[in-house]
């Protein structure tokens, strides 16, 4: 009776049941998984963000595929501050950067072709793959100091069926931006192989440094057909307004021809209302405010967790360079999922371990460097106290 694509595992893991169990007995939780900006005390001004709602052209409408004209121009503006030159024909409004892949996966690769994806990342992937019928084959981020893609399992997996390679620039949730040496060789086995480039930029305006990256943006950079993917949800802090985009860009020849099958798609759906795409001038205008507000908090609480970790040598901090995300590594003795639900059950704190990102190691954790700063320095309290209970546990049971 039901499509195959939809045939998933429902059943909850242990840290979901432990979660559950905790909160219908009311008891408290420090959430360190939590990504939503409006929930952290960070989201832009109310009065500004209706105030765009407001605009009397959301009561006309004007069908356009790529979505209205006055929002693409304001987004082609928003790349020229980062250095890229964009023609606001290139770029398509989206409901989310979900739908964006859905789009372009429905672009560029029929039935059984296959996507690389890299790994560890966020665990979208594989839904949006199957639920448009094709596959995802991760190509591994190695890390040794510092994250980088593996370019020699990346050559070797994109034959012969990866119709398109994604690249998180910078990644979920290592945090690690995509080094111009990378793009180029990336590009160039993508361009030779017809392989389109995915780039997901997301959190790409919130660099842990003051100075950005050599590598602003994909946008215009690269050799391959490339699309770039963003939306208000992380720029603008404004995720509950459903808002993304596509930027096409590349060789000539091959961008005219996917924008002109892109409008096809997005002409079948035109999902995009006119009241969001109307605000989306004055509301990009916002990430001038919320970014800033954004950055200082990541800040804080990248400083307070690295106060933490230089009292406590058992547990280290893989390096980031931005994102919201910190990845932590702690001993040995359990597994990341056995740490989690530990730290849930005893702690009352609430982190994703590493296997949600597809971490290749076990005892790793990922925390969220959004939560109010109070919150965010007592969760880390409780976190490095059950990290010592355990080790006296071990210790004990040992013998030592």
């Amino acid at each position: 009776m039901f499509s195959q694509r939809t045939s998933w595992r429902r059943d909850p893991n242990r840290l979901a049941r432990a979660l559950e169990a905790r909160n219908e007995r009311g008891a408290e939780v420090l959430d360190l998984t939590e990504s939503n900006p409006t929930r952290c005390g960070l989201a832009p001004s109310p009065d500004r963000v209706l105030r765009a709602l407001s605009n009397r052209q959301a009561l006309e409408y004007h069908p356009d595929p790529r979505g209205a004209k006055a929002a693409r121009v304001s987004i082609s503006a928003y790349y020229a501050e980062r250095g890229a030159e964009v023609s606001p024909e290139d770029i398509f409004l989206t409901t989310s950067t979900s739908e964006a892949y859905a789009y372009l996966f429905r672009l560029l690769a029929d039935p059984g072709d296959e996507i690389l994806v890299p790994q560890p990342s966020y665990p979208l992937f594989d839904f949006l793959a199957g639920l448009n019928d094709c596959a995802t084959l991760p190509y591994p981020l190695v890390y040794d100091g510092r994250w980088q893609a593996d370019l020699g399992a990346f050559e070797v997996r994109m034959m012969p069926h990866a119709k398109a390679a994604v690249v998180v620039h910078p990644n979920n949730p290592t945090g690690s931006f995509l080094q111009p040496s990378e793009l180029a060789r990336l590009a160039e086995r993508c361009a030779a192989g017809d392989c389109a480039l995915i780039a997901d930029e997301v959190f790409s305006d919130y660099a842990f440094e003051s100075t950005q990256p050599a590598l602003r943006t994909l946008t215009g950079a690269s050799s391959a057909l490339t699309f770039t993917l963003s939306g208000l949800s992380k720029i603008c802090a404004l995720p509950q307004m459903k808002l993304g985009w596509i930027v096409a860009s590349g060789p000539e020849a091959e961008r005219n021809e996917a924008v002109a099958r892109l409008e096809v798609i997005a002409d079948t759906y035109l999902s995009v209302s006119a009241a969001v795409s109307g605000a989306l001038p004055e509301w990009l205008e916002l990430r001038r405010d919320v970014q800033p507000r954004i950055r200082a908090r990541v800040r804080a609480n990248l400083a307070s967790l690295d106060l933490a970790l230089a009292a406590s040598p058992a547990v280290t901090r893989l390096s980031a360079q931005g994102g919201w995300y910190a990845i932590l590594k702690l001993p040995a003795i359990r597994s990341d999922e056995d740490w989690a639900v530990g730290l849930l059950e005893r702690q009352g704190v609430y982190v994703h371990p590493g296997h949600f990102f597809e971490m290749p190691w076990e005892s790793h954790l990922v925390v969220s460097l959004l939560p109010e700063e109070g919150t965010f320095r007592e969760a880390i309290r409780r976190l490095f106290g059950e990290v010592r209970r355990a080790m006296s546990e071990d210790s004990s049971l040992h013998g030592e």
